[in-house]
């Protein structure tokens, strides 16, 4: 029983961080999307920060037992956009930007605590340096180019017509490509995901946070 206490505590002290940068994620995609000419998640209840709005019940879930997860979709509509190819990569970007704001925005706050801080609110600063690190997680996971991952988007809105057709051809082999690589390292110790997305994430929260 003693042996679960940890992480019953490591839960309490990210789970809200992660609650956090799911929902900043999904509103800045539905900020973005609707700053862009289409409404529909506007109408749909998205363009809100109450979490309760973008969590997906089985991502939640996910959260809780396996510390990863994912929020809801935020719709689409690109009958709206002006510049379909273009307003879709800036929408898709929107989502890994605001986490890395957020992470900018909590890391300098968590530079500049005063030494007292630490020993007074430790629970608390943990909570802040988890939500520096989440956020960034976060925001790089999605810039790989990967379907369904916004990266995915972004390199579309970056290929030339005829490569991007050919990309999107792809798409569903390459999703499977990703839930391989995905249960290969929630499964093993050798985490292809992490290899790539660790570095900048330990660069920027470096910067950030000063240590």
């Amino acid at each position: 029983m003693e042996s679960l206490i940890p992480d019953f505590r490591q839960l309490l002290l990210t789970l809200p961080p992660i609650l956090f940068a799911l929902t900043v994620h999904e509103f800045a995609h539905a900020w973005a999307a609707n700053r862009l000419g289409d409404p529909t998640a506007r109408m749909m209840g998205r363009l809100t920060m109450n979490p309760l709005a973008h969590l997906d019940p089985l991502g939640t879930l996910m959260i809780i037992i396996a510390h990863f997860g994912w929020g809801k979709p935020v719709p689409v509509d690109v009958r709206y956009l002006k510049r379909p190819k273009q307003d879709m990569l800036w929408i898709a970007l929107a989502g890994p930007a605001s986490n890395v704001i957020s992470a900018a925005i909590f890391g300098l706050t968590f530079r500049y605590l005063p030494d007292s801080a630490f020993l007074q609110w430790g629970e608390a600063v943990a909570m802040l340096h988890y939500a520096v690190i989440i956020n960034l997680v976060l925001a790089f996971f999605n810039l790989i180019p990967l379907p369904p991952l916004d990266g995915s988007k972004v390199l579309a809105g970056l290929l030339p017509i005829r490569q991007e057709m050919a990309y999107r051809n792809a798409e569903h082999t390459l999703s499977i490509v990703l839930i391989v690589l995905i249960i290969i390292g929630s499964i093993s110790h050798i985490s292809l995901i992490g290899r790539v997305i660790m570095p900048p994430v330990a660069l920027l929260a470096r910067a950030f946070m000063g240590m």
